[in-house]
């Protein structure tokens, strides 16, 4: 009897947990792969690494295809049932939460990196020689963080879905006021970059769930409309995540045909490369745990052993937006109000990127150190503070924290060209990174859940109240409220 039980538990186990056994076994799998054919000996082209990641393309293309429409519809939706007095809450819990952890994350990077100090002593890169053409200043930082309000308020929503504005600073020979060089007399100009504009989409989706939940019944057809969009997209998502296995293998093993240099990711670049990738690990398993528990006064370990689906997504894509839909079915898993999670993810996998802030700081520091920039106090202050509000911006695409990180150096007046110093090695960073964001997103919903539950709970009992109270009783009931 006994041994009858065990493999009856080991069989439920096996049945609840396969896509996530599945997931880790592709990105394993994925990584002896990838080591193996660079170690046939064959020079492996570019179009030949082309074919080996096509079917992992086609699965993040599949992912990101159901962003925008799921976004939209959980947030509308989310916040549309929701009272509005217990939305501002949840949505305030959240914003708090994910402010936070960023602090936090660029305070631990900080100490890290002025601690190990892992750019001191090293002679390894006096000048980068092949920088100008990857990385290319045509923008303030000024200019940046103004760009990140305006696309707050996007001027036409349906552009908003495929396009972002980002102001550009043009050199003009015939304007007598520009001075070659000086880019804050370059003639301003703006347009539109490739790539959803994903606080926009927050934003907008924000304000009609909060019209929608003042206009009571008469915005019921819009609601449902939004909340069957919202399912329809998660049922979609069951179906395109049980790819993830074969997706992730084939995205990792061509991410690492794609190395060129081991010996300089181990090498002169390591003790940068164990820096950041131990504030990522101190951030995840330390301080979000130490949160979660006075939180919620329960330890994270069975929740953050459900999130192995996530986390393996997380690590194969490079995305927090595209493993948005994961991270909320997985959570629906785990029992949480729906609300509270369709409400709570969007806007965490929009805003909430802890482990690009920890990283852009790290290496902004480093690269101060490598260049021997005496990094004063006033001048470490500057870096958090940039490096947090970069980190709003990198909008949950892969390596968007390069092109921010060009707006965190330049506050430590350091030149863009230097991000090639670093450039080895962000694509593993990024992926591990892009894990302990997406972490946070599911333990922030649990967080804020467990915060709410007593609002959650005297909503319900005043809607029940309002069902089975005779129709004199209502006057009574809403005078109660105010």
């Amino acid at each position: 009897m006994p041994l009858q039980i065990r493999r009856n538990k080991c069989t439920s186990f096996l049945r609840e947990n396969l896509l996530t056994i599945l997931t880790v076994i592709g990105v394993l799998s994925g990584t002896l792969l990838g080591w193996g054919l660079r170690a046939s000996g064959i020079e492996w082209s570019r179009r030949d690494v082309m074919y080996f990641q096509y079917p992992g393309e086609l699965f993040l293309r599949m992912l990101k295809c159901l962003i925008v429409p799921l976004l939209v519809s959980s947030i509308v939706s989310a916040i549309g049932s929701l009272d509005l007095s217990l939305s501002g809450k949840v949505g305030l819990r959240a914003i708090i939460y994910y402010m936070t952890t960023t602090i936090c994350a660029v305070m631990l990077g900080i100490a890290l990196v002025t601690t190990i100090k892992p750019g001191r002593g090293s002679d390894a890169y006096s000048q980068p020689n092949v920088t100008k053409k990857l990385v290319t200043k045509d923008t303030l930082t000024s200019d940046t963080l103004l760009d990140l309000i305006r696309n707050l308020f996007p001027e036409n929503i349906a552009q908003a879905t495929i396009a972002s504005y980002r102001t550009r600073l043009a050199y003009d020979q015939n304007d007598t006021k520009a001075i070659k060089g000086h880019l804050e007399t370059y003639k301003i100009e703006g347009d539109y970059q490739s790539g959803s504009n994903v606080l926009g989409l927050v934003c907008f989706s924000i304000v009609l769930g909060i019209t929608l939940g003042k206009m009571g019944e008469q915005s019921r057809p819009l609601q449902n409309f939004f909340h069957a969009l919202s399912e329809a997209m998660m049922i979609i998502t069951g179906w395109v995540i049980w790819l993830s296995p074969l997706g992730v293998f084939f995205l990792v093993t061509a991410k690492i045909m794609e190395i060129e240099s081991f010996a300089e990711l181990v090498g002169r670049l390591g003790l940068y490369f164990m820096t950041v990738l131990l504030g990522l690990f101190l951030h995840g398993f330390g301080t979000l745990s130490i949160l979660f528990i006075l939180a919620t006064k329960k330890l994270p370990c069975r929740y953050i052993a459900k999130m192995g689906q996530v986390m393996a997504t997380a690590f194969g894509t490079a995305s927090s937006s595209a493993t948005m839909p994961i991270t909320i079915g997985c959570c629906d898993d785990m029992g949480l109000d729906p609300r509270i999670t369709r409400f709570v993810i969007p806007i965490g996998a929009t805003i909430n990127m802890d482990g690009t802030a920890l990283y852009e700081a790290v290496a902004a520091i480093f690269i101060a150190q490598l260049r021997k920039v005496d990094m004063s106090f006033g001048k470490i202050v500057a870096v958090s503070v940039t490096a947090t509000a970069a980190s709003i911006g990198a909008a949950g695409i892969p390596q968007a924290g390069l092109v921010t990180m060009v707006m965190v150096l330049d506050t430590v007046n350091l030149p863009a060209e230097d991000v090639s110093i670093i450039l080895a090695v962000d694509w593993l960073l990024d992926r591990f990174r892009t894990t302990i964001n997406v972490v946070c997103d599911a333990l922030g919903a649990i967080i804020v859940t467990s915060l709410s539950q007593g609002d959650i709970d005297k909503t319900r009992a005043l809607q029940n109240d309002r069902e089975l109270a005779p129709a004199h009783e209502l006057t009574e009931l809403e005078k109660g409220e105010h």
